[in-house]
């Protein structure tokens, strides 16, 4: 029998205090990261077992080898959740460069109010030209910087020329 000089039925309240100081460490400290919350949570159990007088060497085993089993679990469950759920490149609005977009509102270099607008990845940006020139409403464009909250853009398509309307009847000599 294990004997660490402790009475036995002490063991529960010992495992009930392991628990709370596990949790709490896991909350405050580890913020949540799941390292210390599966022996909190083997901690527990073997409380409960104290409480019911099962010998310490099974309250032991349920807290070591529970924990160790509960902390494998979460471990790949967590593996395989980070793995589903992986970022682009890119934090925050770097995640923008490299993306195609559309041009929403034509972006001018001469617009003192930079109202140039894109839509990239599902938002709207406002927009500014690479090389400072005119891009028109429909050009498709790729985001190559992000300046605060500004987004500057290079066209895909090639420019467009106007194609002149045709005037029916011809315009009268003069």
């Amino acid at each position: 029998m294990l004997d660490l000089g402790i009475d036995l039925n002490v063991w529960p309240w010992i495992w009930l205090g392991i628990a709370v100081v596990f949790a709490l460490i896991e909350l405050t400290v580890l913020a949540g990261s799941f390292v210390l919350l599966p022996f909190s949570v083997s901690a527990f159990v073997a409380a409960l077992l104290g409480f019911y007088d099962v010998p310490i060497e099974l309250q032991w085993l349920a807290f070591v080898g529970g924990g160790a089993v509960l902390w494998v679990v979460t471990y790949h469950y967590a593996k395989k959740f980070a793995g589903e759920n992986e970022l682009q490149p890119g934090v925050g609005a770097d995640r923008l460069v490299g993306l195609e977009g559309i041009v929403t509102t034509t972006i001018d270099p001469d617009d003192s109010d930079r109202r140039g607008r894109v839509t990239a990845h599902g938002e709207i940006w406002g927009a500014i030209s690479s090389d400072r020139s005119v891009i028109t409403v429909g050009t498709h464009v790729r985001v190559v910087a992000v300046n605060g909250t500004k987004v500057t853009v290079q066209p895909l398509d090639p420019p467009r020329s106007p194609t002149p309307s045709p005037q029916y009847p011809p315009p009268p000599p003069t």
